[in-house]
């Protein structure tokens, strides 16, 4: 990774870590919860992204080196959380996918955020296969 987009990645980690802290609590926030590849605990990160029929899109903006995409790559099945509603699916990585193309697809403000602070994009792709439990889980 270039210098540039590694002081970037370092910036943006560390701000997101801060935030996401406080909106992964807002119930209307769509989360992704992975599987911690070395703990084995839930994590949970706020995201945007779109359904599409039986699958969830996103776009990871820093690709294979988010934390969750490292998760994913470890145990691709996930939680969704999708206007408050939980959904369980399997997770995808596209690498042949174009991540510009999709996000033009996704939620705007996201999407822009994602092309404004990313480097190395990623899209991913959750085939959902029904609710999963209650919210309060």
């Amino acid at each position: 990774m270039p210098r540039h987009d590694e002081r970037k990645y370092r910036v943006v980690a560390a701000f997101q870590r801060a935030l996401n802290a406080l909106t992964r609590r807002l119930p209307a926030q769509t989360l992704l919860e992975t599987t911690g590849r070395a703990s084995g605990l839930p994590r949970r990160t706020p995201l945007g992204g779109r359904r599409v029929g039986d699958s969830f899109w996103l776009v990871s903006e820093f690709g294979e080196r988010s934390q969750y995409v490292r998760n994913i790559r470890a145990d691709p099945r996930v939680r969704v959380r999708l206007r408050g509603r939980w959904y369980t699916g399997t997770a995808h990585l596209l690498p042949d996918d174009d991540p510009v193309a999709r996000l033009r697809a996704l939620p705007r403000v996201n999407s822009t955020a994602v092309r404004l602070i990313g480097a190395g994009l990623l899209t991913v792709r959750v085939d959902l296969d029904g609710q999963g439990p209650p919210s309060g889980s």
